[in-house]
């Protein structure tokens, strides 16, 4: 794409990404010329709505609930984005949170992302019931639940935003409307890492890996998100070199224009829904 197209689309994509997709939001941004502001007090009354949906669900698990929807924000800040259940509350585990995710699933206020142990033919049969990311299922809201809300209410801060311009963790925003695009595709998400003993750390992060679901030529289709514009592609091709008889294609997301780096597919976030 000519480079002046794709940064109108880019702008466009960015609108979207801080408005989202709740009509009363999106109308609130027509109706007023594009005032942030406006949307913003759309987008908290539908937060408060959730909050008042949370507090009618069984009390068995009502705060479990309320505890994990408060806390999205800041665990997707994290660099590994996956749920603690440490850190929800001392001494939990993933075991006690099945009926959480469920109903916050359930009630497309989220999408939850599964670890993948082994990524090949049926991704369900090889899924972390422990590890876990759960993203906001509209990337508006998360805008709104991640700031308090006088630091919103001015349309500064969202054109800050916008303009690439205000620090904040942008791939937490990125990641989200990548899995929220997906999701609306039909895709189940799932993730990888793998694990090195010896450095203490991960060296395979995958963000995202969707499949083809074919019973013939079934094959899975790695995704990084990236939101700089500069950035390794070490982790993918390990990936790659590990499973590629499995692989259709390797993608990238970044805020660049169309291309190829490492015989790996790089395109614009206004193209995933193509995927």
């Amino acid at each position: 794409m000519e480079r002046g197209l794709h940064n109108k689309a880019m702008l466009l994509f960015k609108e979207y990404m801080l408005v989202g997709g709740m009509p009363q939001s999106v109308l609130a941004y027509i109706e007023s010329r594009k005032d942030f502001e406006k949307t913003d007090i759309e987008k908290r009354d539908i937060l408060e709505l959730y909050r008042e949906d949370i507090k009618k669900i069984k009390a068995n698990y009502r705060a479990k609930v309320s505890a994990l929807f408060d806390q999205i924000p800041g665990l997707l800040s994290k660099h590994e984005k996956r749920v603690v259940f440490g850190k929800i509350a001392e001494g939990s585990y993933a075991e006690q949170y099945e009926d959480t995710f469920f109903w916050l699933s359930d009630s497309m206020i989220t999408n939850e992302c599964r670890k993948t142990d082994d990524p090949n033919i049926g991704l369900s049969l090889n899924e972390s019931e422990s590890f876990i990311k759960c993203y906001l299922g509209d990337t508006g809201l998360l805008v709104s639940h991640a700031f308090d809300e006088n630091e919103l209410l001015e349309n500064e801060v969202y054109k800050q935003i916008l303009g690439d311009k205000l620090s904040l963790n942008k791939g937490m925003l990125y990641e989200n409307i990548i899995a929220q695009m997906l999701t609306a595709n039909g895709h189940k998400l799932y993730f990888y890492t793998q694990y090195n003993a010896e450095k203490h750390r991960n060296d395979i992060e995958i963000d995202f890996i969707i499949s083809n679901n074919s019973k013939v030529k079934y094959k899975i289709f790695p995704i990084e998100v990236k939101s700089g514009r500069n950035y390794s592609v070490v982790s993918l091709m390990r990936f790659k070199e590990k499973y590629k008889d499995r692989i259709g294609e390797c993608f990238i997301v970044h805020p660049k224009n169309l291309s190829y780096k490492e015989d790996i597919l790089c395109i614009p976030p206004y193209m995933v829904p193509c995927l």
